[in-house]
């Protein structure tokens, strides 16, 4: 209950899903959490259920593709429980089409947030880390890190680009005590997911195949994502750097279906 006593956590996304577990887990364990959701609202919900549990949080309303949103969600942190001791990089977007027909909106759409924003709340929390003589970032990536899935473009470069950013900073600064790693989900049961199941002519059938698609023949929780990501923003993993844990259920090693 108190693997991350004392520890400040700010976690992106963390309205819904992944983000949301994620949010719950770390203040279950010790953690006051800011979460930041481009959704005010949700992220509000969330921080108000942490609250009525007993644990610390609060919401920021942040669209992290705008620096200066992501500066006022750092000092947000600060003004409500002090310098941040652990970042978590959850939010992202989908954006999936063909190479030609991508428009450049789209293009841009999906760079600025699953590559660029993590970049600007990384560069943002980094100054306080460095002042403190260490710390933790979780990136989200995906098994689109490292697999690519024919008309899935560009997500996938986008995520193959946040394992090459862990890695660089986790060797960057490593030497002042901050670890970057990475944890990369396959299909996790998301209500995301589930809507996008629900636009299939069988919803039924879109399910199973996803879960088929894993040797563990089911989808992840986000639970288990989020303990992953607990795992990694511990003292538990203080030898742990520049790495990506897969959480995936097997998919990544299928040589095919």
């Amino acid at each position: 209950m108190n693997r991350l006593k004392n520890e400040i956590a700010i976690v992106t996304g963390g309205g819904r899903g992944i983000g949301e577990a994620i949010a719950q887990m770390f203040a279950q364990e010790g953690a006051a959490v800011l979460i930041a959701d481009k959704d005010g609202d949700s992220a509000a919900r969330v921080a108000d259920r942490i609250n009525t549990a007993g644990g610390k949080a609060t919401a920021s309303s942040t669209d992290i593709s705008e620096p200066k949103q992501v500066d006022d969600m750092i000092l947000q942190a600060k003004a409500a429980f002090g310098s941040a001791t652990i970042l978590i990089n959850n939010a992202g977007i989908t954006v999936f089409d063909d190479p030609l027909k991508l428009s450049d909106d789209n293009w841009r759409k999906c760079m600025s947030v699953d590559l660029e924003g993590v970049w600007y709340c990384t560069r943002a929390v980094l100054p306080d880390l460095l002042a403190r003589g260490g710390g933790s970032i979780v990136n989200i990536a995906s098994v689109h890190s490292f697999q690519i899935i024919k008309g899935c473009f560009p997500y996938p470069v986008a995520k193959h680009g946040l394992i090459g950013m862990t890695r660089a900073l986790a060797v960057e600064y490593g030497p002042q005590g901050i670890r970057v790693n990475a944890v990369c989900p396959s299909y996790i049961d998301t209500k995301m997911n589930t809507d996008w199941f629900n636009t299939t002519p069988d919803p039924v059938a879109a399910r199973a195949t996803a879960e088929n698609l894993h040797p563990l023949k089911r989808m992840g929780t986000t639970q288990e994502v989020a303990y992953a990501a607990l795992y990694l923003a511990s003292k538990e993993a203080g030898f742990v750097t520049g790495s990506s844990l897969m959480i995936d259920g097997g998919r990544s090693i299928v040589y095919h279906d």
